[in-house]
């Protein structure tokens, strides 16, 4: 194939974390002379660079940041770097790149990218476990832990599964992954773009550059990912009701009614665990996967931590950790799995409407919500969204914990699903799932509950 694009010779680097050290050592390995910039500056950030060979500016001031960008040849943005930066206005395309961007310009080998408004985790890890179990050598990297740009350099790949944000496709002008899989599209991260209409943009440029060999896998239930596919060159398969690839009989099914997994034989099957591993068999089989192998990884999956992960059982009530659950869409997933739920929620708030989750239940809010227990600094906006219904305000964890638990019947569930990010109480949703399951088990060994 050959690589696409020439190497800089002079790159600045805008962010020098994880993805931003990342892209450096990328470079300076091809010859490129690096600089690198963060705002939040600092001595270790300083060291780092002087082991990699970069030179480093700290918080450099915008006629600062202009004289650095007039320099270089390419400017690569980090994914956490917000709209806001003054990097936007001093940089455009096609010198100003995202690091997705880069890294795809710089490889040879496959890229199959996920993207979508949730699911997108399990997705690409499903994808990598079914490809791996048909005997490839597949990598997942992106926004799932390992950034792409080091990803394409790791000599046991032969193929990346690449899960993509909103933020890294906004900004890439020639990404066009092999296989491209959008899942969902629904309110999140107006915090970062400044319009609904811009982020459901974002995500569309999935599709943008791909050609007639590459392959479009879209959700066949959403029409907001339908419209985005519309006009996408690339062959479309589809997954969901009525897709190529679908739940029927009690099998999950293939083009033309095969039949690749009895459903019962997942190991867990509320709603959107069936939409996951649809469109993990869509995108897998796209990209080489063998039916054996997509049938192993399904039989043996293991569901990331903190995703609707059950944690114990107290006085006939279950308690279950859905602390990932950081927008409306996501919890409206979770408590489809469920009869009867007491919702803890809240958190620190990304500008997303939580009346959402209401409203999707419909005429079944009042059925499946027993209460709610609002907590964080959004607690006033979950009480106005669930007015009506049984609610209680918490101050802490084990205080929201203690109000669940004497709002719950037996046979109920008391799900932590919060719809907001963890910002204001934790450092990130693990430790927030990690607080709630601790104290979720420790209640339920001193009550002699407990499995």
């Amino acid at each position: 194939m050959g690589a696409k694009r020439h190497v800089a010779r002079r790159a600045l680097v805008v962010g020098f974390a994880r993805t931003g050290r990342s892209v450096a050592v990328a470079l300076a390995r091809r010859g490129c002379a690096v600089t690198a910039v963060d705002d939040a500056g600092g001595a270790e950030m300083a060291a780092v660079a002087e082991v990699l060979g970069v030179a480093f500016v700290a918080a450099p001031d915008e006629g600062t940041l202009a004289g650095l960008v007039a320099e270089a040849e390419q400017v690569v943005v980090s994914p956490g770097v917000p709209p806001s930066h003054p990097i936007y206005r001093l940089a455009t395309a096609p010198k100003l790149v995202a690091e997705i961007e880069l890294a795809f310009s710089l490889t040879e080998l496959p890229v199959v990218a996920v993207t979508g408004t949730n699911g997108k985790t399990t997705v690409t890890e499903l994808v990598t476990e079914m490809l791996v179990a048909s005997g490839r050598r597949a990598l997942a990297a992106g926004n799932i832990g390992l950034p792409l740009i080091e990803a394409i350099d790791d000599e046991r790949a032969e193929l990346l599964v690449a899960e993509v944000s909103s933020f890294q496709l906004k900004y890439t002008a020639t990404f066009a992954p092999t296989v491209a899989t959008y899942l969902n599209l629904a309110e999140d991260h107006l915090d970062w773009h400044p319009t609904m209409e811009d982020y459901a943009a974002s995500k569309a440029r999935i599709f943008a550059c791909q050609g007639a060999d590459d392959v479009a896998v879209v959700n066949a239930e959403d029409p907001a990912v339908l419209a985005a596919a519309a006009g996408a060159r690339s062959r479309r398969v589809t997954f969901g009701a009525g897709g190529d690839y679908e739940e029927s009989a009690g099998f999950l099914v293939g083009p033309g009614g095969e039949r690749l997994l009895p459903a019962a034989a997942l190991p867990r099957r509320l709603p959107h665990d069936v939409a996951n591993a649809l469109a993990a068999l869509a995108t897998a089989r796209a990209a080489g996967a063998s039916p054996e192998g997509c049938r192993a990884a399904l039989e043996g999956w293991h569901h990331p931590p903190h995703r609707v992960e059950f944690v114990a059982e107290r006085g006939g009530v279950a308690y279950y950790d859905d602390s990932k659950a950081t927008t409306p869409s996501a919890v409206v997933a979770a408590l489809a799995g469920f009869e009867h739920v007491v919702l803890i929620a809240g958190g620190k708030n990304k500008g997303l409407d939580l009346g959402v989750i209401p409203r999707a239940l419909g005429a079944r809010r009042d059925s499946t919500l027993r209460a709610v227990v609002a907590i964080g600094e959004a607690a006033g906006e979950v009480a106005a969204a669930f007015s009506g219904l049984p609610l209680r305000r918490a101050a802490t964890m084990a205080e929201a914990i203690g109000a669940a638990g004497e709002l719950a019947r037996p046979g109920d569930v008391v799900l932590l699903s919060p719809g907001c990010t963890s910002f204001d109480w934790y450092a990130s949703y693990a430790a927030r799932g990690e607080d709630f399951q601790n104290q979720v088990r420790a209640l339920a060994v001193a009550s002699g509950g407990g499995r």
